[in-house]
This record gives C-alpha cells, structure tokens and sequence, in this order.
C-alpha cells in the first residue's frame, strides 16, 4: 500500500515539474516590445557546427586525446548553453502564441496555436537534451545528437515569423532577426 502511495505521489509530482518545464514564466507581456526584448539570439549555423559528427571525428583525428577531451567539454558546454536559450526562447513565445489564440481573427488563431504546440514540443524535449549533453560530457563515447532540437527550434521560429507577419507586421523583421 505505502509503495502505491508512494508512486502515485512520484507521478503525479513528475507530472506537476513537466507540466511547469512547458510552461515556463506565463506572465503575459505587456507590450510586443517586451517580448522581443526578453528573446535571445540563437546562431544555428554554430549551434550546428558543435554538434556535427564529421566536426568531432575532424577535431578527434587532428587533436591529442586529452586536448580532444577538454574541447569537446567545452563544446558540449556550450550546445548546452544553446539549448538553454532555445528553452527561454520558447517559453516568450509560447506567451505570444496565447496572445494570438485569443485574437478574434481565425488565421491569427490558428497560427498562435501552432505557435503553441511548437514551444510545448520544444519546451519538453529541451531538458531531455540537456541530459544527454551533460552525459556526453561524463560519458565522451556516448553517442547522440540533438539534431531534433535544432529542427524543431527550426519550427518554431516559422511558426514565430508568420505570427509577427499576421498579427505585428511593424516587428516580424526585428522578430525574424533576433530567431
């Protein structure tokens, strides 16, 4: 009985920190201003290139095994950085998403809840990512690449743009810049 208890509790606890990791700060923005201004520049091409297999086998070929080991930390540090920002990223426009839903019209609607469901997709995987980055750090010869992140932050900033175009036609270029 009391090992029921107890996972019922773990679940339901487990359920409440996933639920909050999508969330994120749910305090709406005030202005678009605000909300462009909280976002952080993402480089993907960079992002891309820490994360490159071709990239590490070069690195590895051309380094001594103890200068590969401390670089590829730091690179591996550094994509965890990334998705980081990726994750706040999210967590702004996820706010602009439920902006646009409560438009009264339909296009901008449907384009905040796409906007939406990208930042929740984004917002879940992003922490499993980290993990796996952090393991390769301990774990050098594990393998895994968070190609999926990028394509879904990818997604996103799509999604992101046609609402800016739609509903913020005067901060789509800055929006588009700043993703």
């Amino acid at each position: 009985m009391i090992l029921t208890i107890t996972l019922v509790l773990i679940s339901v606890g487990s359920l409440l920190v996933l639920l909050y990791a999508a969330r994120g700060q749910s305090a709406p923005f005030r202005k678009l201003d605000d909300m462009v201004h909280e976002l952080r520049p993402v480089d993907l091409a960079a992002f891309r290139n820490l994360m490159d297999p071709e990239e590490e086998k070069f690195l590895q070929g051309n380094l001594s095994p103890a200068d590969f080991r401390v670089l590829q930390g730091e690179r591996l540090r550094a994509a965890v950085d990334y998705v980081s920002v990726t994750r706040r990223n999210a967590a702004v426009l996820l706010r602009m998403g439920e902006a646009a839903a409560r438009s009264e019209n339909a296009e901008i609607v449907l384009s905040g809840r796409r906007l939406m469901y990208n930042a929740y997709r984004l917002r879940l995987y992003a922490p499993l990512v980290i993990a796996m980055l952090l393991l390769r750090v301990v774990l050098p010869n594990a393998r895994f690449s968070p190609r999926r992140l990028l394509e879904q932050y990818q997604s996103l900033s799509s999604a992101a743009s046609l609402v800016a175009r739609v509903q913020y036609p005067t901060y789509a270029a800055r929006l588009s810049a700043v993703l």
